[in-house]
């Protein structure tokens, strides 16, 4: 299996947390070389292992907040 290179800078918010202890987050993390972006997927409790998720620029993660806020989510 390949290594997975990345560096949590900051963790922003935890969304959930099931039975086993994995925590859906939203952090800002680097993957290899790359600048930081924010991330948001499942982590172990360790931070060692992960789910898949998505990663999302700024730009992205703005877009998102924006079509939340204008979203009537509760029908």
């Amino acid at each position: 299996m390949a290594v997975i290179n990345f560096e949590i800078f900051k963790v922003i918010g935890t969304l959930s947390e099931d039975k086993d202890g994995w925590k859906k987050q939203l952090t800002c993390t680097s993957w290899g070389k790359y600048n930081p972006k924010f991330d948001l997927r499942a982590w172990d409790s360790e931070y060692t292992s992960m789910k898949k998720g998505i990663t999302l620029s700024l730009e992205e993660l703005i877009a998102l907040r924006d079509i939340l806020n204008e979203s009537d989510l509760e029908t």
